[in-house]
Formats: structure tokens, sequence, C-alpha cells
């Protein structure tokens, strides 16, 4: 009697999902299939450096340096939402993330689905007074499907469609929608430190043949309360809008930036842990 009680009240829990399958919210400089914990704020801090190889008068690229900051919020386990504003055209983004599929423990649901999307506002001054300049034209998307599945405890690996859409692209020549196929890996190798790889190619002919795929090598320290991410990437850009579609550095030719990523977190929702 006791034991079929206990197997029905096990039935009535449900699931049991995996959970944190990445260290972060961001892999490497793109988003993870994670969301915050419910409840929790988290504030990102996110800077690349200049080129390693503009030499000893930039510092190696320090004299050049690229912030982001930005403030996340999941209102419950699968939504989270967030604002942010990047130096790079002085950009103001909002984004939303929404899980949509989450991998259980016992395998009934193999994987894990994010849907990811964000909208930047390009904040820079208009060059040319004498057009008429609207507003949609500083505007800028981005759409993500967000695959992935962990591994045991150690190993977790992702895939990621995206579509960009640049509303005012330079010429006509040039896409407004930029389509990519990313994808990344993450190994743990120990309590407090994963190791990780992140890949982005594009897939839109005009685009590819002005800029170049996304490359990421990133290792991520776990501290309590905080995340930190060091790495080394071909893109300055921080926002998808921009490493996605306008990579410009060659690792074959020295353009690597160095960069980290600071997660603090913050719990603003009592956890219901009894």
């Amino acid at each position: 009697m006791l034991s079929n009680f206990i197997i029905a009240q096990q039935q009535d829990e449900g699931p049991e999902y995996v959970e944190n399958t990445f260290s972060a919210t961001r892999l490497v400089i793109g988003q993870s299939v994670d969301i915050e914990p419910n409840g929790d704020m988290h504030l990102d801090i996110q800077h690349h450096f200049g080129p390693i190889n503009s030499g000893f008068y930039d510092m190696f690229g320090f004299d050049q340096a690229a912030t982001r900051l930005g403030v996340h919020y999941a209102f419950n386990d699968v939504l989270s939402v967030g604002i942010g504003r990047t130096t790079i055209e002085k950009t103001w983004d909002g984004s939303v993330k929404l899980k949509i599929l989450r991998q259980t423990t016992n395998n009934k649901m193999p994987v894990s689905l994010t849907y990811f999307g964000n909208i930047g506002i390009n904040a820079l001054e208009w060059q040319d007074n004498t057009v008429t300049n609207y507003f949609s034209s500083r505007l800028s998307y981005t759409q993500q499907l967000i695959l992935a599945r962990k591994f045991g405890e150690k190993l977790a690996v992702q895939l990621v469609p995206s579509i960009v859409h640049i509303n005012l692209v330079e010429s006509k020549a040039d896409d407004n929608d930029i389509f990519t196929l990313g994808g990344g890996i993450s190994y743990k190798v120990s309590k407090v430190i994963n190791l990780n790889l992140e890949y982005h190619h594009i897939l839109s002919k005009q685009t590819a043949s002005m800029y170049d795929n996304s490359l990421s090598l990133g290792v991520d320290i776990n501290t309590a309360g905080h995340v930190f991410q060091f790495f080394l990437t071909n893109s300055q850009g921080m926002l998808e809008q921009h490493f996605l579609a306008k990579t410009e550095g060659k690792w074959t030719t020295g353009d690597i930036h160095i960069g980290f990523n600071i997660v603090r977190s913050f719990t603003l929702k009592q956890k219901d842990y009894f």
C-alpha cells in the first residue's frame, strides 16, 4: 500500500526538467537555450576590445573597446524579457526569450527549444539632414530558434538558425534579410569551469561576400552570484544584428577580439523551496 502511494505521488509530481543546460544565458557571445531562473534579474556587462592585430599603438585593441549593458528578468520558468544599450551604433535593444520545449531527465522530451527575438534601435545622429529620415530606418530585428540537448553532467550542444532583418541597408544590393545557421558546444571541466565554442555561418550570399562568419572560443568561471565569461572572437559586435550580420574580423589575419561578459544575478522573487 505504501509503495503504491509513493508511486502515485511521484506520477502526480509531473516531469523533472533538465536545468542549466549551459552556464549562462549566453553560450559565448550569442544566446544559449537557457533563461534566467524564475524571479531572477540578471545584470549583464559585455565588453569587447579592438582587434589584437591593431598593434602596440592601440595596446593590441584595448584602446578600441565596445560595451553593452543589459538587464534581463524572468517572470516565470519559461519567459524572460530584457533591455540593453551598446556603444556600437549607440544601439538600444529590447528582447524576449521563451522556452517552448524543456528537456526532461527521463528523456520523454529529449531536447530543449527556446525562441529568442529582439529589436534594435540605432541612435546615431543622421548624417544627411537634407533628406527625409524615418524612425523606421533605425530599426533592426532578430529571430532565433535555439535547439539544445544536455548529455549527462558535462556536455551540452545547441543548434541556432537565425534571421536578422535590417530596415535600412547601405545599397539596394545589400540583404535586408540575413539568414545564418549557428551552433555551439560546452564542456564542463570542473564544478566552476566550462569550455565553450560557438560558430554562426552566414547563408545569405550578398552578406557572406561582404562579412565573415562569427567564431568564438570561451571559458566560463562560475562563482557565487556571478558568471564570468572570458573569450576570443572575430566579432566586436555584441548585439545579434551586429555579430551575425556584420562581423568583419578574420581569425587568419589576427582580427581577434578579447572580450568578457560579467553576469550578476539578483533574486527579486521569493523561491518556493518547499
